[in-house]
């Protein structure tokens, strides 16, 4: 029997404090075998807790900061001339590893951020003409500023509806920035490995036969397609967000050491495998509302079984 995925849970939050949505997205999106896009300001730990996650399982990990004059190559790999050899070889980019740390994805060009794309969602990418498989577990941790616009290429919709699920992280409160400073004021926690990827992936199996009702999946499903009537939304969320969303039911469920997904589950990650995939009308700004309220009010409107 496989270590409890809590472990890495508990082990995550003696090197973040706080940011229970965070980490816990971050060990859906892992359970899950798909991508997580971290948004938030500066300084909030975001390239923290992509590092300790690879750090506790014992991963290989590496971190590319997206600029504009980043290049596909730097990215997936290239092929060079070896003058001894006389023959061309391949050299594979950052991107073989089990989590990649994308900083900044929106700072690169889109022909950068395309680069990605195959490898999201095959997990595989081609190099003149050849095809390489990636490790598994393959997981993209992806960030952005959303404060700093000035230099950025906005993700475009299907690029970002690659993503499983995207987190929303906002500053931590009073006495938890109290506990940061007294943590880190003596120098960082030193984490070591309590799990291997044979682990992981025996998760990612349990979670993906975790049982679901039809009737939950149907309220999934429901919550889904309710995106698609709402006055204030351009363009609603499509049905791979609501294979999306059963996937980080499952997950939790897995997480929780559960093998059955009840409606709790569904509606926890609710807004992260919706918020992402929605284009809003103007209208929602100029009638001063919210994003994250609408869609609050959206899926309290649908009924759970």
């Amino acid at each position: 029997m496989s270590l409890d995925p809590r472990t890495v849970r508990r082990e995550l939050a003696r090197a973040i404090v706080g940011q229970e949505e965070m980490l816990e997205g971050l060990l859906l999106a892992l359970l899950a075998g798909g991508h997580a896009l971290l948004e938030g300001a500066p300084g909030l730990a975001k390239t923290l807790a992509c590092t300790s996650l690879a750090h506790l399982i014992g991963g290989t990990f590496r971190r590319v900061q997206f600029t504009p004059d980043l290049l596909p190559s730097d990215i997936v790999g290239t092929r060079v001339y070896d003058q001894r050899g006389g023959e061309f070889r391949t050299l594979l980019g950052p991107a073989f590893c089990n989590l990649l740390l994308a900083d900044e994805v929106n700072r690169a060009p889109a022909k950068v951020q395309s680069a990605l794309l195959e490898a999201m969602q095959e997990r595989q990418v081609t190099l003149a003409g050849e095809t390489h498989t990636l490790p598994s577990p393959f997981v993209v941790l992806a960030t952005q500023n959303p404060l700093d616009g000035e230099g950025t290429y906005p993700l475009p919709l299907a690029q970002v509806d690659r993503f499983l699920v995207k987190i929303h992280i906002d500053a931590p409160s009073r006495e938890q920035e109290l506990k940061i400073v007294d943590r880190y004021g003596a120098g960082a926690p030193e984490l070591t490995a309590v799990a291997s990827l044979d682990d992981v992936r025996d998760w990612q199996g349990r979670a993906r036969r975790v049982h679901v009702e039809p009737a939950v999946r149907a309220y999934a499903v429901d919550l889904v397609r309710a995106t698609r009537s709402h006055p204030l939304i351009e363009a609603g969320a499509s049905p791979r967000a609501s294979l999306a969303l059963l996937a980080l039911t499952r997950a939790r469920a897995a997480l929780e050491g559960r093998d059955f997904a009840t409606p709790d589950d569904v509606r926890a990650y609710a807004p992260g495998a919706l918020r992402h995939r929605i284009a809003w009308s103007f209208r929602l700004a100029s009638e001063g509302r919210e994003a994250e309220g609408e869609l609050a009010s959206i899926i309290a409107s649908v009924p759970p079984p």
